[in-house]
């Protein structure tokens, strides 16, 4: 890769021990901290105000994949939204970019992962094209190598 040359959106996505397959997108992959306000009054009398970094907060993102026969990822998603049976289903959850030559350029890690939301696809009898599903996944911490 030249310098300057930005990287093409493929992506391979890991959940536990298995790769998710059939991934259209991923958005709202965010880190965000607090901005914390700490006013001061010094000697000299006169008030000062400084902004410094706060706790950093989760966030969620939202995966949209093609409704398939593929059943690791659905029996993840049951346990956390049909059984709340967190203590399984709470996975760590490895996002690679990936180059023209299939290598992993840049990882994005999420820590603690679960589903919180999941839409089926519009069903519809003009509709004619692939049925497709969103996941919303929380997770409490993302890393960026």
């Amino acid at each position: 890769m030249l310098t300057g040359d930005t990287f093409s959106s493929s992506f391979a996505m890991e959940l536990g021990e298995f790769q998710v397959e059939t991934v259209q997108q991923v958005s709202g992959l965010t880190l965000e901290q607090d901005v914390v306000e700490v006013r001061e009054v010094p000697a000299t009398g006169e008030l000062l105000v400084r902004e410094q970094p706060g706790a950093r907060n989760s966030g969620e993102i939202t995966i949209t994949r093609g409704m398939d026969k593929s059943t690791a990822f659905t029996d993840w998603i049951k346990a956390t939204l049909d059984n709340a049976d967190l203590d399984n289903a709470w996975q760590n959850m490895p996002l690679s970019l990936i180059d023209a030559r299939k290598q992993t350029v840049r990882r994005i890690h999420l820590g603690n992962v679960w589903a919180s939301r999941w839409e089926g696809c519009s069903l519809g009898a003009a509709n004619s094209g692939a049925a497709t599903e969103q996941v919303t996944i929380a997770y409490e911490d993302l890393t960026v190598e």
